[in-house]
């Protein structure tokens, strides 16, 4: 039995639950998120937790059990607390500003200004002096790939440590050229 697909979910207070077949919505104070799940996946709610089953033990079931029960405490998690990744942006005239529609503007070396919207249910907040953007939402996939398309605009690069990358994030540093150094 898989450790993680047979431990239970509880809702907390606020938090409903509506299944139908493979397809689950959770509902909360932050908003609601809706998925389909594999069919195979027996999905049941009873008194207030939610609980994930797996038909056979061959592999595909096995993998499907801990995957459906990780995306499910996701939802729940999603609709009572959210999620956040938060960027910062390093590099000499390297500058993020956020419009007034709560989209951002971010000068990254280019010509040009580079502009990045908030998809529905994200939302964008942005601390200019010390250059980190927290992007927020209530689906944890969903704010991750928000998160590192803004990080594919300039990742950071190993000579001088310029770029967008995640808060805290390690990048290995490269020496430059030998006679520079001398």
């Amino acid at each position: 039995m898989s450790r993680i697909g047979r431990m239970p979910i509880p809702l907390p207070d606020g938090v409903t639950a509506d299944i139908k077949g493979s397809h689950v919505s959770v509902k909360g104070p932050k908003g609601e998120i809706a998925k389909a799940f594999h069919p195979d996946m027996t999905i049941r709610l009873d008194n207030g937790v939610l609980h994930v089953s797996r038909p056979t033990d061959q592999q595909q079931h096995r993998a499907l059990h801990g995957l459906t029960r990780a995306l499910l405490n996701n939802m729940v998690t999603g609709v009572t607390q959210g999620f956040q990744k938060q960027l910062e942006v390093q590099g000499v005239g390297y500058r993020v500003d956020q419009e007034s529609d709560g989209s951002l503007t971010l000068q990254l070396g280019f010509s040009h200004l580079v502009r990045v919207a908030p998809p529905e249910g994200i939302s964008f907040e942005v601390d200019a002096r010390t250059k980190v953007i927290t992007v927020k939402g209530i689906d944890k996939e969903q704010v991750g790939q928000v998160t590192a398309e803004i990080r594919a605009w300039r990742p950071p690069e190993p000579y001088k440590g310029k770029g967008v990358r995640y808060v805290g994030e390690y990048v290995r540093r490269k020496a430059g050229k030998a006679g520079k150094t001398a």
